[in-house]
């Protein structure tokens, strides 16, 4: 098991929360592939391991894992990736790049302490923020 995912049933167990089996299968699915994934993708491909989870249980450990931090949603693919700022204060965004689909988090306490005072000036009481960012990688840009 890696650290990535010891780190990540601590912060489970922590929260309350048990670490159930399907729980930690999901969780090292998500850390080998480092790409987004859809429930059905991670459904296949414990499969192909000889498990099997519904693409229900999957969701359901998804929307958790995303609640806590530990995943997150990326919105123009609308599969899910691992969260690799365990712990980071303020709020986690994605950088996606549209051409080779490289995606790059980072985590700004600034932008979400602005979007919620944009939020509350709305009279709006934000509960959780998304965004992420298309454009192109230095990689990509460099080759253009």
């Amino acid at each position: 098991m890696s650290r990535v995912v010891r780190d990540s049933i601590q912060i489970l167990q922590a929260q309350g929360y048990k670490v159930t089996k399907p729980r930690r299968q999901v969780l090292e699915v998500l850390e080998e592939v480092q790409r987004p994934l859809s429930p059905y993708d991670i459904q296949r491909l414990l499969r192909q391991e000889g498990k099997y989870l519904n693409h229900v249980t999957i969701y359901r450990i998804l929307d958790l894992f995303c609640c806590l931090n530990l995943a997150h949603k990326v919105l123009s693919s609308g599969g899910f990736v691992k969260c690799s700022l365990e712990g980071k204060g303020g709020c986690h965004r994605l950088m996606v790049c549209r051409c080779c689909g490289a995606l790059q988090e980072f985590a700004s306490e600034g932008l979400c302490q602005e979007e919620n005072e944009l939020a509350q000036n709305s009279g709006f009481h934000t509960e959780y923020h998304l965004s992420e960012s298309s454009g192109v990688c230095s990689d990509c840009y460099k080759k253009q």
